[in-house]
């Protein structure tokens, strides 16, 4: 068994802003439904899709500037609820989150699934870098649009650091996307490089001299850790993601079809192919 945990947050961005999208108020939504349908269609059995129903979280609390949805353009912000209605509708699973965040969500969800022994593979489908920290043995990640897989090796492949560094790696080089700086001077590649010898921030010699790493610049690049650890390591907390969510147990995740709401829902997105798709696939697995 496999199961599909989908970053809706993501999907929903990148409909909403592909150069094919022609319909700013629904568009994104036929997208984000349409993908998932796709997944069915490949073979996946057990599909869950999260969200930011609330792009504020609990780690709005943390950091002044952390992402709050401040220019996200309102008609893409308007698609969220819609979004998640539609999808469950069309009988997928939802974790639409309030305190938390998606991430937190698909943490959560690939833990459970890894712990399943009926499980030989989850599969956290989103090229967000952030999701490489629960990368390792059952579970993978999957950048759908570039058809990338990335196991252990291939996120340290594609980061420099194994998957249990990737927040330290975060802390020290910043996170734009999610409005934290990380610290002044630190580069991806000093980063990288020191975390791939010492592991965690804790880990890293007092001394600069001791440094192994060759990264240039160790004794500045030190001096300002020393200096912002504190603040270091609260970013290191902010870019970890917690699994603590609840996500149900994988069997509530299997797809069974659309429900009686889905007909009414093409008709509103104004793609009734959609429907047509899902009752194809589900007299598939009926048959």
């Amino acid at each position: 068994m496999q199961v599909h945990l989908v970053d809706g947050t993501y999907e929903l961005f990148r409909y909403h802003y592909s150069p094919a999208n022609k319909d700013p108020d629904l568009g994104a939504t036929r997208g984000v439904v349409g993908s998932c349908l796709a997944l069915l269609e490949q073979g996946a059995t057990h599909v869950a899709v999260a969200t930011d129903h609330v792009i504020e979280s609990f780690r709005n609390d943390m950091w002044p500037t952390y992402k709050d949805g401040t220019g996200v353009d309102p008609r893409l912000k308007a698609q969220f609820p819609v979004v998640e209605d539609a999808l469950r509708a069309f009988g997928f699973t939802v974790w639409a989150m309030v305190e938390q965040e998606a991430d937190d969500a698909l943490a959560a969800g690939a833990l459970v699934a890894a712990a399943d022994h009926r499980v030989e593979r989850a599969v956290i489908c989103t090229p967000d870098k952030d999701l490489g920290q629960c990368v390792g043995g059952k579970v993978w990640q999957w950048d759908r649009r570039q058809d990338k897989w990335f196991d252990a090796a291939g996120v340290h492949e594609r980061l420099g650091v194994p998957p249990t560094s990737v927040p330290d790696l975060l802390a020290l080089v910043g996170d734009t996307a999610d409005g934290f700086p990380g610290l002044t001077g630190w580069g991806a590649k000093s980063a990288a490089a020191v975390l791939d010898r010492w592991g965690r921030l804790e880990g890293i010699p007092d001394d600069p001299l001791a440094w192994d790493a060759g990264v240039r610049s160790a004794a500045k690049l030190n001096a300002i850790l020393r200096e912002q650890f504190d603040l270091a390591l609260l970013f290191r907390d902010i870019a970890t993601v917690r699994t603590d969510a609840e996500v149900g147990m994988v069997d509530a995740w299997r797809w069974t079809g659309p429900d009686r709401a889905a007909r009414t829902m093409a008709e509103g997105l104004q793609e009734p192919r959609l429907l047509e798709r899902a009752e194809q696939i589900a007299a598939r697995l009926n048959a």
